[in-house]
């Protein structure tokens, strides 16, 4: 399969080009869905297979530096915006291209399909699956190139970072909140549909590929489902479902390179590295809750003490409740200029928001200790 499918032309490149990118691209997913049985396509294995088709050798290639390469000097905001635009543009000739497999027969014929040999796959099923393997596959590299371009890679031999990347590229998340943040991205019009195919199928907390598979399968119904059919609402979804899926991508992974960005700045300049930690958790500690920016925060922040300043605090590893009176020991045990310590409290009160009167009774008695010394 092709590796870099969004860098075959370029954001101004003309209709034809595009078009044929497209339809090459349409040609080798056929010849993966061939190589499917029925029972792949209806008990979810295909994503299995796609999954491990898509990403194996593309991610060994596209890396930062591929990036760099053709990008330098270049902000990751404008080359992720970009990328985004350009996989949203295929998927909606994608879409144009493979209309025609949308007819309510195949909800039928979804329904009955069933045993081993490929040659049960019916070919209105077939054509279906290469639109559903074509935006599959375009999302899932997509959320990877966002992961990359923000310097927040994901090692997709880990389970977690790989189940990560699928919770990202597909917009699954907990509650309602990614289906209804992503619909400001489109136009008021569309807003309807693009909530109904986001609002049927739910993923669970089971982590199987084949359960994605058949939740993918699920949520494309919508194609089929809806009395408008044809290539204008295989169009717009195509388009605005990789749109959203982009934006989430980049929302998800800016914010994690924000926070890491944070955690680096508060490293380098620290002279306290770590009464630096004591004093993070002591402050993220404050409300009785940990937000995932927090975790995150402190998961660098410790990396970061330990290869930047060789620092390992087996004591702080072990900590379930951490013990206010501890920390202020700690304080007043240090001698000299405590000033890094209480930019540290307020920096990491401000790392998911708005600083509470939890946090700031914490960073007033800090500055208070800190005045005293």
């Amino acid at each position: 399969m092709t590796e870099a499918p969004i860098d075959t032309v370029d954001a101004g490149s003309d209709d034809d080009a595009d078009r044929e990118a497209v339809e090459h691209e349409q040609s080798e997913i056929r010849e993966f869905i061939k190589g499917l049985s029925a029972d792949d396509i209806k008990s979810g294995n295909w994503f299995t297979k796609l999954s491990a088709q898509a990403l194996s050798s593309y991610t060994d290639k596209v890396d930062w530096q591929y990036f760099q390469e053709r990008y330098r000097g270049v902000p990751a905001d404008a080359i992720v915006d970009q990328r985004i635009k350009m996989a949203a543009r295929y998927a909606a000739l994608e879409g144009g291209l493979s209309a025609g497999a949308y007819s309510a027969a195949v909800i039928a014929t979804l329904g009955s399909l069933g045993g081993s040999s490929p040659a049960t796959v019916p070919a209105a099923v077939a054509t279906m699956m290469v639109d559903v393997a074509f935006i599959t596959r375009l999302q899932l590299r997509l959320a990877h190139d966002v992961s990359v371009l923000y310097r927040t890679p994901l090692d997709l031999s880990d389970p977690e970072d790989m189940w990560k990347l699928i919770r990202v590229a597909f917009t699954i998340k907990s509650g309602e909140v990614v289906r209804e943040s992503v619909v400001k991205f489109v136009p008021v019009m569309v807003r309807p549909v693009i909530k109904r195919f986001y609002s049927g199928a739910v993923l669970s907390a089971a982590k199987g590929l084949p359960f994605v598979g058949k939740f993918l399968l699920q949520r494309n119904v919508i194609k089929i489902g809806i009395p408008v059919v044809g290539v204008p609402l295989a169009v717009m979804l195509n388009r605005y479902t990789t749109l959203l899926a982009g934006r989430h991508a980049q929302s998800v992974f800016r914010n994690e390179a924000r926070v890491i960005e944070i955690a680096e700045g508060l490293s380098g300049r620290s002279r306290h590295p770590e009464l630096m930690l004591w004093v993070a958790w002591l402050v993220m500690a404050a409300d009785h809750k940990k937000t995932d920016d927090e975790s995150l925060l402190i998961r660098h922040l410790v990396r970061l003490v330990r290869d930047q300043h060789q620092v390992v605090d087996e004591q702080f590893a072990r900590v379930v409740d951490i013990d206010p009176a501890e920390v202020w020991r700690r304080l007043d045990a240090e001698p000299g200029d405590l000033g890094d310590l209480l930019d540290v409290a307020e920096r990491v009160a401000t790392v998911d928001g708005p600083v509470n009167k939890f946090e700031g009774a914490v960073i007033a008695e800090l500055r208070d200790r800190y005045c005293r010394v």
